[in-house]
């Protein structure tokens, strides 16, 4: 996502490029293709919602930006309510077209196994950076990168499950059209199906850690394992809450609900939200056919596990993105430290742009710390604690507060009063 963006943003700055990808030649355990942009985890890019919501504030400024992957998100959009989903495929492939199609972008496949000496680099390498590019990276920096655990979800074929026990419904309905209204199925549980379903996944087999790692998750992708570990009750106000919705075929209240979003366009495939594990294979398959609904279900994928890494970057990067100990280098994506598909695109947004104006002579001062860009590069490069430093989402409390005069704001007026902000301070950075 990261170097996708930041090699278009310089492009289109008048800067050739070249793009390094070591995929398909090198692979990694999550990505199956060798396209630019392939997502792995989800296929959701959250709320789209630009007047309440830090990261649909964030595809605000990222469309304003003119940036490639908000573009493609958008043009291949699933519906989902309020959020942005993405069919998976089709968008990797939009993206790979684009930028191999733009004249002053070029492409090399082959691994980069250190860091470049000369030269204006971009390191945005992701979260499955590479074992030799990492032990570069910790040799020229001497700081060992930190890791957490990102797991993935399984995916479902739609035909296989039960509609007379699930049904189609976005969470309080979001969603106006037929279309939008598929957007999610959901599988109820009553109590001692639920109590069961905590006890089958409590004694699962779980896949082992290899020596020297920890399980260092970022909390907003925690296996559901993890989840129930930290108490019986975590998935039923987690990603199993049965709120916001009506179960057609019985009267009675669900204790819990497993949703599923639609995946792709065509509405064959749907993934279990918020359901990463690191169960063992077989595990999964006989822990995910307790939910009511998927007993005869088929996977497309079942869920894994991966290493992310990522630097220390309030100690190592300066606030153009550059590494402090060799400037010609700068970091983007989540390897700085940003979680999520659009943070990651965001800081290659940045990166590109700081880059392009350095190559041309010029310096592009970062956006100001009032808009959601400008919140996280401001987090990351110094905002955060470095003793404590972890992977963030963009939120509102990486924003500068907001001054309540006349009165205590609501949470609604106050988010607003945030984005109004933001949407006039990223216009005049733009300009």
């Amino acid at each position: 996502m990261a170097g996708s963006e930041a090699a278009w943003q310089a492009a289109r700055a008048g800067v050739p490029v070249v793009l390094h990808e070591m995929r398909p030649q090198v692979a990694t355990f999550a990505h199956r293709t060798g396209d630019f942009a392939e997502m792995v985890c989800s296929n959701s890019f959250r709320s789209d919602d630009d007047e309440r919501n830090a990261v649909g504030l964030l595809h605000w400024e990222m469309r304003a930006a003119q940036g490639l992957i908000m573009e493609m998100a958008t043009r291949h959009r699933l519906p989902a309510g309020g959020a942005l989903a993405v069919d998976r495929d089709p968008f990797a492939a939009a993206v790979t077209e684009r930028l191999k199609s733009h004249p002053l972008i070029s492409t090399s496949y082959e691994e980069v196994a250190e860091l470049p000496s000369s030269g204006h680099w971009i390191i945005a390498t992701g979260p499955l950076t590479s074992p030799a590019l990492a032990e570069s990276i910790r040799a020229a920096t001497g700081a060992d990168a930190l890791a957490f655990f990102d797991a993935i979800a399984p995916i479902v074929y739609a035909d296989t499950v039960d509609m007379s026990v699930a049904w189609m419904q976005s969470r309080y309905d979001k969603g106006e059209t037929a279309e939008e209204q598929t957007a999610y199925m959901n599988c109820p549980m009553d109590k001692a199906q639920y109590e069961a379903f905590i006890d089958a996944i409590l004694a699962a087999e779980k896949t082992e850690f290899h020596d020297g790692e920890t399980a260092g998750y970022f909390d907003g992708c925690l296996p559901i394992e993890v989840m129930a570990e930290r108490g019986r009750e975590t998935l039923r106000f987690g990603p199993m809450k049965p709120v916001g919705l009506t179960n057609p075929h019985n009267p009675v209240k669900p204790y819990a609900v497993v949703q599923l979003r639609r995946d792709n366009k065509l509405g064959t495939l749907y993934n279990i939200v918020g359901f990463q594990t690191k169960m063992k294979y077989g595990a999964q398959t006989a822990v995910f056919k307790m939910i009511p609904g998927l007993e005869n279900a088929s996977f497309a994928r079942l869920g894994g596990i991966h290493r992310n890494t990522f630097i220390n970057s309030p100690t190592l990067l300066d606030d153009q993105m550059r590494l402090r100990s060799r400037p010609n280098i700068r970091f983007a994506g989540q390897i700085t430290g940003v979680e999520g598909y659009v943070e990651s695109a965001a800081m290659g947004l940045l990166a590109g742009r700081m880059a392009a104006a350095e190559i041309k002579g010029q310096v592009l001062p970062p956006p100001p710390p009032e808009t959601a860009m400008g919140a996280l590069i401001t987090h990351i490069t110094g905002g955060a604690e470095a003793k404590t430093f972890q992977p963030m989402n963009v939120n509102f409390g990486l924003f500068p507060p907001i001054d309540a005069k006349g009165g205590r704001k609501g949470r609604k007026d106050r988010y607003k009063a945030y984005t109004d902000r933001a949407k006039q301070a990223f216009t005049e950075w733009l300009g």
